[in-house]
């Protein structure tokens, strides 16, 4: 399978492209700012919110990332599988927009795309979300990505959509460095306790993700774990796996907070998880290893 991975640089990006590239797959990959570790065959970097029109000197070797719209670089590559797992948070023009064009130019060039979306499309009224349920965000996030995959359905009706929740690894999610952080004192802050999601692990959710690509399937997919879990009893997990003290965490209440959002967003995944080979670990599971060392 020949995979172009967009966002290829972030925490996702990258775990899909190692087990892409292990299981023997052609990957090229795309970065905003600068190429990510993983080891990819070429790297080019991407603003999705350019229309397509090259950027820089396209004489410019092909390594330094220069020279090639998003455009011109699928036609490049075409027929290929698009994963498109970049996030531009609250950023109408990478989120929304963006995504819109990926489908787009994978539409005029045939391309399967598989376009990775999140929980926040909801809004938590709900006691859970399966894969029927329509966005009803409440965020300019979660509207950003309501809109995107609205603008992809529409343009690409045979691609998946893959709504995931907090993505956490073996201490290089943000999530898990913020835990390290809260425990250590380097920084302000507190773990809500009435904020529910469903953690799922990179490693799995890339290899799901590399599961629908190469498969036939089509539409909204769920993609989280089975443990549904407030941040802080998340953070708990964290800090016992790696060794830390978790009384030293802070607490605090979302429903306090001035910024509005979601509370409980319990993303149903049994329907999907039914339809995979690859299994979808719940937080307590994978986060039940043996401590990790810690930096000092």
């Amino acid at each position: 399978m020949k995979l172009l991975i967009i966002g290829g640089s972030g925490f996702l990006g990258g775990e899909l492209i190692r087990q892409a590239v292990a299981a023997d797959h052609a990957v090229v990959a795309t970065y905003a700012t600068r190429p990510g570790d993983a080891p990819a065959d070429r790297w080019h970097r991407l603003d999705l919110r350019d229309a397509g029109q090259p950027e820089g000197d396209a004489g410019q070797p092909e390594e330094l990332g220069l020279g090639l719209g998003l455009d011109r670089l699928i036609a490049d590559l075409a027929p290929c599988t698009l994963i498109n797992a970049s996030s531009g948070h609250a950023d109408w023009a990478v989120t929304a927009d963006g995504a819109i064009r990926v489908a787009t130019v994978a539409a005029r060039h045939g391309c399967r795309l598989v376009h990775v979306s999140t929980d926040a499309v909801f809004s938590g009224d709900r006691p859970d979300y399966d894969e029927t349920c329509l966005p009803d965000p409440i965020t300019p996030y979660g509207a950003a990505k309501a809109a995107a995959e609205t603008g992809v359905r529409l343009l690409t009706p045979d691609s998946v959509i893959a709504r995931t929740s907090l993505i956490i690894g073996n201490g290089g999610s943000a999530h898990e460095r913020h835990v390290h952080d809260l425990a250590a004192g380097r920084r302000t802050g507190a773990l809500f306790t009435d904020v529910v999601r469903c953690p799922v692990h990179v490693t799995d959710l890339a290899a799901a993700l590399l599961e629908l690509a190469g498969s036939t399937a089509t539409g909204i997919h769920h993609l989280a774990g089975p443990d549904a879990l407030t941040r802080h009893e998340l953070g708990v997990l964290i800090a016992h796996r790696d060794g830390l003290d978790p009384t030293r965490l802070p607490t605090t209440h979302h429903a306090a907070s001035p910024r509005p959002g979601p509370l409980a967003l319990r993303l149903n995944s049994k329907t999907t998880q039914s339809r995979l080979r690859t299994r979808l670990r719940g937080a307590r599971e994978f986060l039940a290893s043996a401590p990790r060392p810690t930096a000092p």
